[in-house]
């Protein structure tokens, strides 16, 4: 019946996700601290709520996350370029990514705020691309 709360999980079902959710997102943390650079960002860890809750869904299929992750992360960096790091703009970008992963076949609702933090945050692109991850010049 629609509309009704889906179904309790088991214990150990809850337990599994939880734990794998939050191992995730420490992870992040971890890589972050190895680069120097903070990873975790709010949209990772709705993504990792997703993936880890709700696994069927189209939302938390790995081409979504990832390509909707990065779409969000174009439209957030385009929008930004083209016009101020004000909240109409992140709403802009917001629905500029909603329309590119629908477009691709890739809905992911946590990409979204990745363009939304982008707008509003205006973080180098090196801190979602870390320089040590970077293709070297052949003159370094």
């Amino acid at each position: 019946m629609a509309g009704r709360a889906p179904a309790r999980p088991a214990p150990a079902a809850a337990v599994h996700s939880v734990s794998a959710a939050t191992a995730a997102l420490l992870g992040l943390v971890g890589l972050g601290a190895l680069l120097h650079e903070p990873v975790l960002i709010p949209p990772l860890a709705a993504s990792a709520a997703l993936v880890h809750c709700a696994p069927a869904l189209p939302l938390a299929q790995p081409r979504s996350v990832v390509v909707g992750h990065l779409l969000g992360a174009a439209a957030g960096y385009a929008v930004g370029a083209a016009a101020s790091g004000s909240a109409w703009a992140a709403a802009l970008a917001a629905g500029v990514t909603l329309a590119l992963t629908t477009l691709a076949r890739t809905p992911h609702s946590p990409a979204c705020a990745t363009a939304v933090v982008i707008v509003l945050q205006a973080p180098a692109p090196g801190r979602f691309v870390p320089s040590s991850w970077a293709p070297r010049s052949c003159s370094s």
